[in-house]
């Protein structure tokens, strides 16, 4: 439960300190006094959103803390942008945050009215009702599977039509590449090679000649002049030897040399040959704007991966289809079972809120709980829950946000509230102003079912009704009151005898009558 609520520098409290207690407790106050300023306040220090404009104006920094027992939460906010969250002194993220604060307390404002509208929360109420975590993670598990499937099968049938589309065309370009017989990475710069020489014959054959001559003539050629130095040195072994090894490797390239003189000839076939291979490599290499042969074996290689995937599919895709066909199966099952844990509960709650309507002054209220399929499956199964309602006799049911008034949305949520209260083990809830739109003996019904809420939990209600006031265990008065410089909002815990001049300032106003005090004192007294 809430034991204590710290606030510092929030909008127009610059200092605020309060205890609460257990059981059912009222916050009473002028409207503007700064009642909604507390709710915000604690609604921050749950995860609610940072804003700057509410730190107080002239202060640099704002703090918020509410001591649950068990968890101190506390919420910083600086006017440099930064804040931050810390649960018993560990900063903790605003997600952490509002996960615990879902455990901890439920803040009921009056904009949470339009819920009964919302078939995601009347849903979540037969859910809440129904006890049925186990079938809603197992529904949840059978459904993630589902669309994972689905989008496998989806997915590919994707590409397969957009790859047979693209048939024809893979198949040209795959049989073009295939068709060059491009294996080697390296046979253009070879190629390239060979062309040079058979475009030079003439002039290699006259360098090679010239070259001959250079190393073998009998007449100051390059091996004689190596053997006439030999065999002047032939009384230092050491330079006669290198001399030697000279001599071997010259008459080699030589030989060399010679054999390539004689094999070069003219060959007008093969340099044509040559040049027209390099023409289809070039030609390969632009239209698929690659620079290098390795590139185009790599294209033809994938091109020829996307020819057999083609002929793949239809297997790949039975395939998929079976798994979707098994995880719709299992879905399903799950689904069925969903459906049947709210269906259980579904007389139970129209029951229950039937009657308690009837308290609240609605005496010949009618509730339904229509549960119908949807078109597919959704995140929270495949039905779609909706609250019908009637107030008076031979009226047709029909959706509680099309027919009901304010005064009985706010009757209509105040028993929904209750309902779930009375199943889960939420230690601490907070209504703003529920009672909106009521009046006289529906009011001190109300406040009957908010005490009998409050029997095993804590129940805070903000409101204007002296009705609800007056059963409450403890009250709470907000109120203004101006300094030197500003307008600042208190609140402070009010002795039964403060409590009857409250109660009787909400029945009269200002001027506070003896009639009034009377019937302040005689509502407190039951």
């Amino acid at each position: 439960m809430l034991q204590h609520l710290h606030i510092q520098n929030y909008a127009l409290i610059s200092h605020l300190d309060i205890d609460f207690e257990n059981g059912f407790s009222v916050l009473t106050g002028e409207t503007g006094a700064g009642k909604s300023i507390i709710l915000g306040a604690l609604a921050l220090v749950m995860g609610a959103r940072a804003d700057l404009k509410t730190i107080t104006e002239g202060e640099e920094r704002c703090v918020i803390e509410a001591d649950f027992g068990e968890y101190l939460i506390r919420r910083e906010l600086n006017r440099n942008g930064r804040s931050r969250s810390l649960v018993n002194d560990e900063v903790v993220t605003q997600v952490e945050l509002k996960a615990l604060a879902n455990k901890l307390i439920d803040i009921h404002s009056q904009h949470e009215n339009l819920l009964l509208g919302d078939d995601n929360f009347q849903l979540g109420v037969v859910d809440a009702i129904a006890h049925n975590g186990n079938e809603r993670l197992h529904y949840a598990t059978c459904y993630t599977h589902y669309r994972e499937a689905e989008k496998a099968l989806h997915d590919l049938q994707a590409l397969a039509a957009k790859t047979r589309k693209d048939q024809d065309y893979v198949a040209f370009q795959f049989e073009q590449l295939d068709k060059a017989q491009l294996n080697d990475p390296n046979e253009q710069e070879a190629l390239e090679e060979e062309e040079y020489r058979l475009s030079h014959v003439e002039q290699l054959k006259a360098s090679l000649a010239h070259a001959i001559q250079a190393l073998d003539s009998d007449e100051g050629g390059a091996l004689e002049l190596v053997r006439a130095a030999r065999n002047e040195l032939g009384d230092i072994p050491s330079l006669s030897e290198r001399l030697q090894s000279v001599e071997i490797e010259l008459k080699d390239i030589a030989s060399e040399t010679s054999r390539l003189e004689e094999s070069t000839e003219l060959d007008p076939a093969r340099l044509q040959e040559v040049q027209e291979r390099l023409d289809l490599i070039n030609t390969l290499l632009r239209k698929h704007n690659v620079q290098h042969i390795g590139e185009l074996i790599a294209l033809r290689d994938e091109l020829g991966q996307q020819m057999q995937q083609i002929a793949s599919f239809d297997e790949e895709i039975a395939h998929l289809q079976n798994e979707l066909d098994t995880a719709l199966e299992h879905l399903r099952d799950a689904s069925e079972a969903l459906t049947k844990s709210r269906d259980k509960v579904r007389e139970e709650i129209a029951h229950r809120l039937t009657a308690d309507l009837s308290q609240l002054g609605i005496a010949h209220a009618k509730v339904d709980i229509a549960i119908t399929p949807l078109e597919d499956y959704t995140e929270t199964g495949h039905d779609n829950v909706q609250f019908l309602f009637a107030a008076n006799l031979n009226q047709s049911l029909r959706r509680v946000s099309e027919v009901a008034s304010g005064g009985e949305i706010a009757r209509f949520m105040l028993c929904v509230k209750a309902l779930i209260a009375s199943t889960n083990g939420l230690p601490t809830i907070i209504f703003d102003e529920i009672d909106t739109g009521v009046s006289g003996e529906v009011a001190t019904q109300m406040a009957k079912i908010m005490r009998l809420m409050a029997d095993n939990r804590q129940l805070i209600a903000i409101t204007h009704l002296p009705q609800i006031a007056a059963q409450a265990n403890a009250q709470y008065k907000v109120y203004k009151a101006d300094t030197a410089t500003r307008t600042e909002t208190h609140i402070t815990r009010l002795e039964q005898s403060e409590r009857a001049q409250e109660i009787a300032g909400m029945l009269s106003g200002k001027e506070i009558t003896d009639a009034a005090l009377k019937t302040a004192q005689e509502l407190l007294n039951k």
